[in-house]
């Protein structure tokens, strides 16, 4: 278990999950199957502090309000209901996902927020202890279609502007906006950590990782994409601290020397100090949909933190 290190660089993290289709000798090059999913964060933090250099500041102020409110205990119930404003922005039918695919996203993210996910008792003796239901509920509050020319967005945030051809967020401070669009580059989708600017403020899918039954095939058709991301949006760094053998400033997940791809086989044992039994089927790693299905009791108490009262999310709160 590590110590929670609050620093300016772990405050300042937007994160991205990319699907990098890396070679493999035992792996059919073609397969679906060869995709890692990697991380374009620096990329993305470097044009937002660039930006806006206020955002070290801001991070930094929520990071110490995170730390006073786990040590105080003072955290909201956790009977959080999100209304959640779906952005669909497309050039092709495929792009212009159903209502019905929209749903279903909102249905994986309810399950996986409280502990209702069908593999949630998948989880091994070992963590039974700490694996946390957020007790946090979803609800599509409205679809907003645009048809664009457009073949890929990129993470430059164009897709939620509306003078670059995008949609604006929807009530940011009260509603969780998601865009659904072809991101490029290979990339699954991106989140914005809070304390960036409200015009920004959700999270992008591509579409092709967006619910169940889409165009995607395994293994990231399971919706947990979004489920990884709002993770996020939610104040969640990576399980790995975004470093080698770094810190997600939770106590209760082991220390990870880097992210896990694919299936791991359990007992996977960290590198870092101690050799800890990694927690790879934690939904802020970097494995398949189908090898992710828990958060732990600190993960949810961070994101309490940011409910409460004074907190980033407080509009949300009760």
């Amino acid at each position: 278990m590590k110590k929670v290190l609050i620093s300016a660089v772990a405050a300042l993290l937007l994160f991205s999950c990319q699907n990098d289709q890396a070679e493999s000798s035992d792996v059919n090059a073609n397969a679906d199957a060869s995709a890692r999913r990697t991380c374009a964060t620096q990329e993305v933090f470097d044009a937002q502090l660039e930006a806006d250099p206020t955002l070290a500041i801001r991070m930094n102020e929520i990071e110490a309000f995170t730390s006073k409110n786990l040590l105080t205990g003072r955290l909201v119930n956790g009977k959080i209901e999100i209304p959640v404003v779906v952005n669909v922005l497309y050039r092709t039918a495929a792009e212009n996902i159903s209502d019905a695919r929209i749903q279903s996203q909102i249905d994986v993210l309810n399950k996986d927020f409280n502990a209702l996910n069908s593999d949630y008792n998948s989880v091994p003796a070992l963590f039974s202890g700490v694996k946390a239901n957020v007790g946090i509920t979803f609800v599509l509050d409205q679809i907003i279609r645009k048809s664009t020319t457009k073949t890929s967005w990129g993470t430059n945030d164009a897709v939620k502007k509306v003078a670059q051809g995008g949609l604006a967020p929807t009530s940011p401070t009260t509603k969780l906006n998601l865009w659904s669009c072809t991101i490029g580059g290979g990339i699954l989708g991106y989140a914005q950590f809070p304390g960036g600017a409200s015009a920004t403020d959700g999270v992008v899918i591509d579409s092709k990782y967006l619910g169940l039954a889409g165009s995607a095939s395994a293994p990231y058709n399971l919706g947990r994409t979004a489920t990884h991301e709002v993770g996020h949006w939610m104040n969640l760094r990576h399980i790995w601290g975004d470093a080698n053998c770094g810190s997600d400033l939770v106590t209760d997940t082991p220390t990870h020397n880097t992210a896990n791809y694919g299936v791991p086989a359990y007992p996977h044992y960290s590198t870092c100090t101690g050799t800890p039994v990694e927690m790879t089927m934690n939904y802020m790693d970097y494995v398949d949909d189908n090898a992710m299905y828990m958060f732990s009791q600190g993960q949810k108490n961070r994101i309490s933190a940011i409910f409460a009262t004074g907190g980033p999310r407080a509009a949300f709160g009760i």
